[in-house]
């Protein structure tokens, strides 16, 4: 866990600041989602802390954006500088080492008789929701947002709101606690996402979306496409460059 903590609050009791204020965790990975589900919840919380992870991915590139697209935030919206608080980054190499995947080793991106890419790491969001939420029961956050969606999803089965939802049992059920697993984007296509950027914060926020963020699986970032930096043919740019034609086009 990385280090923006504060040694003030840094060693909190479990539940300790229930209560105190709306609290959020936001799972945040460098990319276009999350980026968006971080503005989504500085506007909305008192406090948002982010949490990213390292499994090794091919496109970890992702996670050296995290700490350019916060500080871009913080430059370009002095209101939600009270509200950004510590950023948490968990080493999970182990989900690399159990699965072999287009996203965690140098192979094709192709699609399983079933029809699902093998981009998809099994047991990923369902790791990552687990440990968001033991962290968020320590350091006493009560709302958990992810940019899971149901729409654009690549036929993911842990990014299903049923998956989600069940998650969110569980964690309340293991934890005795009242956690609220929030995905803004979970019915939004990538042109809603785009337009829901521009919602919470206009051409500003656009322009840290398309600069800084990182969504490209192949992590390169040696062009600056009109919807932002990557290969332009995998699955993750063409989505992306799909939505950003869609949403300019009105």
């Amino acid at each position: 866990m990385s280090g923006a903590e504060s040694s003030a609050d840094s060693g909190l009791d479990p539940g300790a600041q229930y209560g105190r204020g709306r609290r959020a965790l936001t799972l945040f990975s460098g990319g276009q989602d999350s980026t968006t589900c971080l503005a989504y919840a500085l506007e909305r919380y008192d406090h948002v802390e982010t949490i990213g992870f390292d499994y090794n991915q091919r496109h970890r590139i992702e996670l050296d954006q995290r700490a350019i697209i916060r500080d871009a935030l913080l430059r370009d919206f002095p209101a939600w500088r009270e509200k950004l608080g510590a950023d948490h980054l968990i080493r999970i190499e182990a989900l690399a080492d159990i699965s072999v995947t287009a996203m965690t080793h140098d192979v094709a991106i192709t699609t399983d008789a079933r029809g699902l890419p093998n981009t998809f790491v099994p047991g990923r969001n369902l790791m990552f929701l687990t440990l968001a939420g033991a962290l968020a029961y320590r350091r006493g956050l009560t709302n958990i947002v992810g940019g899971m969606c149901e729409t654009d999803f690549s036929g993911y089965p842990d990014c299903r709101d049923d998956a989600v939802k069940a998650m969110q049992l569980a964690l309340n059920l293991g934890m005795d606690a009242r956690f609220c697993v929030e995905t803004p984007l979970m019915w939004l296509d990538k042109a809603d996402t785009w337009r829901l950027a521009e919602k919470i914060g206009g051409e500003a926020l656009i322009s840290i979306v398309n600069a800084d963020t990182h969504t490209c699986y192949l992590g390169e970032r040696g062009v600056l496409h009109e919807w932002g930096y990557g290969c332009g043919h995998c699955p993750a740019c063409e989505l992306r460059a799909k939505g950003w034609r869609e949403y300019r086009a009105g």
